[in-house]
């Protein structure tokens, strides 16, 4: 006789016992990844910086479901803000073992000769501190306990650019390379750094876009759909669990095919 094991059994849980934080994570991408990885096990630090309303709820659905969450303000852009986050959810919860980069810093979408040298440094660096900061705080704990996994949330902007997008391509394509230099110097310390390049995916950043643009893309997609965030949440939980324990520099694109390597 077969036995069927539920859904939520603990075999399934691919991040049991694991300490997640998830900067932007009140909504699109970083609430689906919060919510999916509590369900599988982890306790999860939701970041926020201004929606705390959303952050909330998320926090309460996680918890709702017997879940282990709590919402953090910081601004990832400011050092001070990041260690006090990193503090409050490892007294919470432990030591986190798994950072998701994954807040995002606002741009404009304007052709290159209108760009201003401010908007361009602004995303720039509002990119890279993102990344930076949360991985300075987190990483010496990982170093000690010579274990972890960071994963930086990047664009298939990065290395398809698209007109209007040069801001975005080349702050991506920044993270990108971070990303690739951590996992060579943080391998030997058993912590595992790697990038997912989404495609276009419907989300709260998207919303701007004008439907043409987003039905234009769903049908050059092999999969004829836009992402959604579950789509992107999926992959991040594949990566940070230890099934994928010996991946670490990769760029993994989730877009449905419109990306091919």
């Amino acid at each position: 006789m077969v036995s069927i094991q539920p859904q939520n059994s603990q075999i399934d849980r691919l991040m049991r016992d694991r300490v997640v934080l998830i900067t932007g994570a009140s909504r699109g991408i970083g609430a689906a990844t919060a919510k999916l990885l509590s369900r599988h096990g982890a306790a999860v630090g939701v970041n926020y910086y201004s929606s705390e309303e959303a952050a909330q709820q998320v926090v309460e659905e996680i918890s709702s479901d017997g879940g282990k969450a709590l919402a953090v303000k910081a601004d990832v852009r400011d050092s001070q803000q990041v260690n006090a986050m990193v503090q409050a959810v490892s007294e919470a919860f432990g030591a986190i073992d798994t950072l998701i980069i994954n807040a995002n810093a606002n741009f404009p979408i304007a052709p290159f000769v209108d760009y201003r040298w401010e908007d361009f440094e602004t995303k720039l660096l509002g990119e890279l501190q993102g990344a930076f900061f949360p991985c300075k705080a987190v990483v010496p704990s990982m170093m000690k306990h010579q274990r972890g996994c960071i994963i930086a949330i990047s664009s298939g902007l990065s290395r398809n650019p698209g007109e209007g997008f040069s801001a975005h391509s080349t702050a991506k394509s920044g993270l990108d390379a971070f990303v690739k230099s951590l996992a060579l110097e943080l391998g030997p310390h058993g912590i595992r750094v790697n990038a997912i390049a989404p495609g276009l995916t419907i989300t709260d950043a998207t919303a701007r876009l004008p439907q043409e643009h987003k039905t234009a893309s769903a049908q050059f997609t092999p999969l004829k759909r836009n992402g959604m965030p579950e789509d992107i949440a999926s992959a991040i939980l594949i990566l940070a669990s230890d099934e994928a324990r010996f991946i670490t520099g990769a760029y993994l694109p989730v877009s449905g095919g419109d990306q091919m390597l």
